[in-house]
């Protein structure tokens, strides 16, 4: 346990050394107090993958440390065989990025999800799973059917990718006097409703601070390299946290009418005006971490550390929305 702790101060302090030396860089030291964003297509390649692999690093390791106190804890044998098998999947499939999104709870056992995207951080992504950290599998691609119709099974998964699912979804039909039930019988392979529940949960409480990622002119999403994170007063406020996801029409419509907005960094929704209000919870932990909660789906945790482009998210759970939100608040 001393070793690994002493592992882990090694990497921490090496990944400090590579951000101290991306904020000294000459690109940056010639412009003195000019908003960074303004030459956001002058930073040189190099020092953008630099930026990635810091940020897969943080989501890897200094992920779990600010996420121990949602009772999410990997062995060390765990962590070991995901330092060896992520890399290898993310050279395979060619992916821009790879992170560990979360653990979904089976009951004979658990599915352990790996998000990897490509060139555009939103359209480009693809989810893996895997039960014991060493052999994955591509999810097939849920479409709006595929979790709508996950959306109606209730019950814990089973553990096992290939059991099929039959269950009988009543439900009413009319109003008043002509009203009657229908019930539908769903079949559906646990391995698609895996696929399903993470496009739900990674639609409803994706989140990312506000400004972190960019829009090219070509309208390709991608990290930001001048997002330093926010400030700590802005990171205590629901106003600054955006979904990570396209917004809808009518959202796509506020924002563009907002007057003096940076379309190119304020193109996501603010998660303030989330339905039901409440549902989201927000605190600093050791008075230096933000942690947001979400009470729909329990289990997803996100964190950013002010001032710094340190956050990330994991989700742990069983993959069951809580219906009764409503009656809880």
């Amino acid at each position: 346990l001393y070793s690994f702790s002493l592992l882990h101060c090694l990497f921490n302090l090496k990944s400090e050394i590579c951000r101290l030396i991306i904020s000294r860089s000459p690109n940056r030291s010639r412009r003195g107090c000019v908003p960074r964003f303004k030459y956001i297509h002058r930073l040189s390649s190099r020092h953008v993958n630099r930026i990635s692999i810091k940020m897969d690093s943080i989501s890897f390791c200094e992920n779990f440390a600010h996420l121990e106190s949602s009772g999410f804890v990997l062995s060390i044998e765990q962590r070991a065989t995901l330092k060896t098998s992520l890399p290898i999947l993310k050279s395979q499939h060619k992916f821009n990025r790879l992170l560990l999104w979360g653990n979904i709870k089976g009951i004979r056992k658990d599915y352990f999800i790996a998000k990897g995207t490509g060139m555009d951080e939103i359209k480009d992504r693809k989810y893996l799973y895997s039960q014991d950290c060493l052999n994955w599998s591509l999810l097939p691609l849920a479409d709006g059917a595929l979790m709508m119709r996950a959306g109606m099974l209730r019950g814990r998964f089973s553990g096992d990718p290939s059991f099929t699912y039959e269950q009988v979804v009543s439900h009413q039909m009319g109003d008043g006097e002509t009203a009657h039930e229908e019930s539908t019988t769903i079949e559906m392979k646990e391995e698609d409703r895996l696929a399903a529940v993470i496009s739900l949960i990674e639609d409803a409480v994706g989140i990312v601070p506000q400004g972190a990622y960019m829009k090219t002119p070509k309208g390709v999403v991608k990290f930001n390299p001048a997002f330093e994170g926010l400030s700590l007063g802005d990171a205590q406020k629901l106003d600054f946290y955006v979904h990570f996801k396209e917004a809808i029409q009518d959202n796509k419509e506020v924002l563009s009418e907002k007057v003096g907005v940076n379309r190119r960094l304020e193109f996501l929704e603010s998660i303030s005006s989330d339905i039901p209000k409440g549902s989201w919870s927000l605190h600093l932990e050791d008075g230096c971490v933000a942690v947001l909660r979400n009470l729909v789906w329990p289990g997803y945790t996100f964190y950013h550390v002010p001032q710094r482009r340190n956050f990330g998210s994991f989700y742990c759970g069983t993959g069951e929305r809580n219906h009764d939100l409503l009656f809880m608040l």
